[in-house]
């Protein structure tokens, strides 16, 4: 694809984001879009935030559990960029009316890293090695794809469909956590709506940043030092509104709340 499109498409899911709207499917408007182009495309909308005066702060993992794989019917992971415009504290209040298009939430495990990883040969052990704290974390993705119809190529452009981000206090020390068991249970208006485990992440969220790690470092893009990973969901999405309010809790981590006004 060339120079000229990459940037068209990019600048308009730019300006979709910043005016709300949904574009059409780029896929459908050009079959031949590569994951390649895709992430060329993200790039530049990253770089539109950037001249905006946001700031990147961290990277994220999508599409790790087979649950969203199944929801999205994209079957294979990819990844986006986190920017300070995104990051909200724990119990804060999310405008879904002014910031978001057709939010849905997610429940995961985030790391921040006190040292840098860089592929190819990144590992667990390494991944262990790196983190400096661990949070429990939702993730309020949203897409700028007409009703979410989108292919790994449109939500990987669309900046792996990234909307907002709720990090909890970190509490644990990481080197304790078993993030292949570690329970969670998320809560929707009072009532427990899903359940999961760290093993829904790739088996492992420390596989999934691993793979995170490796894969970027394809682009030429590594994870640094002070970096928020979010490292992909335990659970299924779920469409939220004004007025819901959600929690989670994962063991041995802890938990972290959003509400929707």
């Amino acid at each position: 694809m060339q120079s000229k499109a990459i940037r068209q498409y990019g600048d308009e899911l730019y300006d979709a984001l910043r005016a709300r709207k949904m574009l059409t499917p780029l896929t459908d408007r050009d079959p031949t879009v590569s994951i390649e182009d895709a992430y060329r495309i993200s790039q530049h909308m990253l770089e539109r935030r950037v001249r905006d005066g946001e700031r990147l702060i961290g990277k994220k993992i999508g599409v790790t559990s087979k649950v969203v794989m199944d929801m999205l019917n994209v079957h294979q992971p990819d990844f986006g960029f986190l920017t300070d415009g995104m990051l909200l504290a724990s119990g804060s209040d999310l405008s879904v009316s002014t910031l978001m298009i057709q939010p849905r939430a997610e429940g995961e495990i985030a790391f921040t890293l006190k040292s840098g990883l860089r592929g190819p040969g990144v590992d667990e052990r390494a991944v262990i090695e790196a983190i400096a704290t661990v949070h429990p974390c939702f993730e309020i993705v949203d897409s700028r794809i007409e009703a979410w119809k989108i292919k790994i190529q449109d939500t990987v452009a669309d900046n792996a469909s990234c909307g907002m981000f709720v990090i909890g206090d970190a509490l644990a020390d990481p080197r304790t956590i078993d993030y292949v068991t570690c329970g969670i249970v998320v809560w929707k208006n009072g009532e427990i709506l899903s359940t999961g485990a760290g093993a829904a992440a790739l088996g492992s969220p420390l596989t999934a940043v691993a793979w995170l790690a490796n894969t970027l470092g394809a682009y030429g893009v590594s994870l640094d030092a002070g970096d928020i990973v979010l490292s992909g969901s335990l659970v299924p999405l779920e469409p939220v509104k004004a007025g819901d309010q959600m929690s989670l809790t994962i063991a041995g981590i802890g938990s972290a709340s959003i509400n929707f006004i």
